[in-house]
């Protein structure tokens, strides 16, 4: 080490002792590569209570899905650990990923691990739900490092500045996608979007064409005059309008009534 090194490592040291400067000490140890705690092609939406020390998001869905009963997933490989709280987290799951890394998940409806599994990323650990200190469905999300709350970051990426309220922030996962998530499929007309599968006031338009899909979820039936029906809708991201919508698999060309297939005939997984 320099003496200049050095004389500046004593002094910062010494005036951290005095309290003159703050000393702050960023993770030794590289976070894992931490993916959102829910399935492939889902879309969330987040927010922050001031109160919360540990820098927690609460995620509810925002995709037309319902978040109670909703699969929880773990954002990195690790040991999952199960418990429960009365008070407060409920029914929680920790995943101790190594390196001093651990991910939180609170008030579980129900888990689907046992206590101390090895777990792979993207694994279901619970389903989400309302328990213990909790007003509603909802996935209370940490992620620590040596037992203290981190900015949250997905795919590399900070979730900062945390929003106060649900409904200005949205987070779409690719936690246990297959290859890319995608599913590439062929519309015979240009497909109106919404932003719901139960949505009448259309969004944007998803042109004519090999376009990607995410997943599908049942919703309101299209039909035509010649008995042509389909009540699956497909999340994708509109060529005019906003990304994470829904379009008709009404418009799907290889496929018949309530079909819901990509271009190879495998089926379109459920959002």
């Amino acid at each position: 080490m320099s003496f200049r090194r050095l004389l500046s490592v004593l002094l910062t040291s010494v005036l951290g002792a005095m309290g003159l400067v703050a000393l702050t000490a960023a993770p030794a140890q590289a976070a894992p590569n931490f993916k959102a705690p829910y399935p492939c092609g889902q879309q969330w939406t987040y927010s922050h209570h001031s109160a919360e020390v540990r820098l927690a998001l609460d995620f509810i869905r925002s995709d037309g899905g319902a978040t109670s009963g909703a699969p929880v997933l773990a954002s990195a490989s690790g040991t999952a650990y199960r418990y429960y709280e009365a008070g407060g987290a409920g029914n929680y799951v920790v995943v101790d990923h190594g390196g001093g890394w651990k991910t939180y998940y609170f008030h579980l409806n129900a888990f689907s691990i046992s206590h101390g599994q090895g777990v792979a990323q993207g694994q279901q650990i619970g389903t989400t739900g309302s328990t213990g200190a909790s007003s509603g469905a909802h996935l209370h999300y940490e992620q620590l490092y040596n037992g203290v709350g981190q900015t949250i970051q997905i795919n590399g990426t900070y979730l900062s500045p945390y929003p106060s309220s649900y409904y200005q922030k949205y987070l779409t996962s690719d936690n246990g996608c297959s290859g890319s998530g995608k599913y590439w499929v062929d519309t015979f007309a240009d497909a109106p979007g919404y932003a719901s599968p139960t949505s009448t006031t259309q969004t944007g338009t998803l042109y004519k064409g090999t376009n990607y899909v995410y997943c599908k979820v049942w919703g309101r039936e299209i039909r035509d005059g010649a008995g042509n029906y389909n009540h699956w809708w497909l999340r994708t991201d509109l060529d005019v309008g906003p990304a994470n919508q829904y379009v008709s698999a009404y418009y799907l060309s290889r496929w018949g009534n309530d079909q819901a297939r990509d271009n190879s005939g495998n089926i379109i997984r459920d959002c």
